[in-house]
């Protein structure tokens, strides 16, 4: 692309453009185009940091009058790194920091700048949440336009299942409101469908009684018992209460206070938990958790809802490398289980993790056809996370995950959660969504976005001719 179409568009926006419009060689312009996966490094040719709808509709108005490649960013958390281009306009809504609670209906409106960190620091204030991600740092538009998991799904259903309106700015430049009542297929196409077909700068949400605090932590044990305790995993959570939200995981322990210190630099499997109700009866529920197998250390009691929502957060900083590779599990079989740990042994980065998160719950009582997260019957959510941070260690660990989910095909599901999805191509996208819904969320497509002026997402493309590949 050359030069001209961006210097036309920064022409055009400047004169009113409330944020700041950035280009190379700006103050500022090299943090704003960093987003959290260091394997992501564009330069895009304008960055336009919206402080308002206004400016967000300007944006996508001269971006597509100068047929610009667009990016949208939200908390840019995104593993594929779709938050950034190269040479193209970043429409940036992380100025958007807006989070409005009222306890008296239990809802929230929040701009599309927010991460969930922001958003619980809010909810909490009294007594309330929304289901989150995994990970503060996240986003909320991007988590809930890809349907949204996390610890309090299993009792509350997914973020986008809680979604009660958006305000979105189209591809043609139109500001509407997608609800049950207003523009119901749009809002059905939101609820999973990602970043398809127009620039959420709001969201409302339904919240719940929720803390402040929670019974959450996790039990630990060598890998060399990692055959029987993901046997337990797998018995424990199919049997468990919606209350209860539990994950697996291989990693590689660190210096920690509550690890004996022979475990630092071993591989350790840990099962983690979230307890979203009584705490007494959450005691009882977990007692054969925290009893099976004479676990290393049981870090399981009472904790900040927040505390619980940024635990995770040091393992995955800003900046370092991440390749992912996911699938739905419908059960955790022994040759699953046997892949699994043959990989676990083999992972190249002490960063690097894999884990199997629970699903079901009030996940699977929403039908598949109400919202565009289709996949309700999967039982387990798979990923293998390569993580490092020497750039000449790439093709190492992007080999190790490939390996590792190639392994677990055998034992897979149908689908995969589109927020895992990295750059994979078309077909994994199909997959995501399953033929029915890609038909319909293709059909949206060619109502909002024919052109398809939004592409840099887990694209759904439109059918009809002259749309942009």
């Amino acid at each position: 692309m050359t030069d001209e179409p961006v210097t036309a568009a920064l022409a055009e926006l400047a004169p009113d453009f409330r944020g700041e419009l950035l280009r190379p060689g700006d103050g500022g312009y090299d943090a704003a185009r960093r987003v959290w996966n260091g394997m992501i490094d564009r330069r895009p040719g304008l960055i336009a940091r919206c402080t308002g709808v206004g400016d967000v509709q300007a944006a996508i108005r001269v971006a597509r009058e100068q047929r610009l490649l667009v990016a949208v960013r939200g908390g840019g958390h995104n593993v594929a790194g779709n938050a950034v281009c190269d040479d193209g306009l970043v429409i940036d809504l992380s100025p958007l920091k807006g989070i409005f609670v009222d306890p008296s209906s239990r809802t929230a409106r929040v701009q599309g700048g927010v991460t969930l960190g922001e958003l619980d620091r809010e909810t909490q204030r009294f007594g309330l949440a929304t289901t989150g991600g995994l990970i503060s740092t996240t986003g909320v538009a991007g988590l809930t336009l890809g349907g949204g998991l996390g610890w309090l799904a299993r009792k509350f259903g997914t973020a986008c299942d809680n979604l009660l309106s958006a305000q979105v700015v189209t591809p043609a430049g139109e500001i509407v409101t997608a609800s049950e009542s207003e523009n119901p297929d749009l809002f059905w196409g939101l609820r999973g469908g990602g970043g398809n077909f127009g620039i959420v700068t709001t969201f409302e949400y339904r919240l719940h009684r929720v803390g402040p605090e929670v019974l959450a932590g996790a039990v630990f044990h060598p890998l060399e018992r990692g055959e029987a305790v993901l046997r337990f995993f797998h018995d424990f959570a199919r049997e468990a209460p919606d209350e209860l939200t539990a994950i697996a995981q291989v990693f590689t322990a660190g210096p920690a206070p509550f690890l004996p210190p022979e475990t630092e630099g071993r591989r350790l499997v840990a099962i983690g938990v979230c307890w979203a109700g009584d705490l007494d009866e959450g005691e009882r529920v977990l007692a054969p958790l925290r009893s099976s197998g004479s676990p290393l250390a049981d870090v399981i009691g009472p904790i900040p809802y927040t505390a619980l929502q940024s635990g995770s957060d040091p393992a995955f900083p800003a900046g370092r490398h991440n390749y992912w590779k996911s699938s739905y599990l419908n059960e955790i079989s022994d040759g699953a289980i046997a892949a699994a740990l043959e990989y676990a042994e083999r992972m190249p980065s002490p960063y690097s993790v894999f884990y199997v998160e629970h699903l079901e719950g009030a996940i699977r009582r929403v039908s598949p056809e109400e919202t565009a997260f289709a996949h309700r019957d999967a039982a387990f959510d798979f990923n293998a996370l390569a993580v490092w941070e020497d750039p000449s260690d790439t093709d190492e660990n992007v080999a190790w995950a490939r390996g590792f989910w190639e392994a677990m095909q055998p034992h897979a599901g149908r689908g995969v959660y589109v927020n895992n999805l990295g750059v994979e191509g078309q077909d994994r996208v199909r997959e995501a969504y399953g033929e029915a819904t890609y038909a319909r969320l293709a059909a949206l497509k060619d109502r909002f976005d024919p052109e398809n002026l939004l592409r840099l997402n887990q694209n759904v493309e439109p059918s009809r001719a002259g749309a942009v590949a």
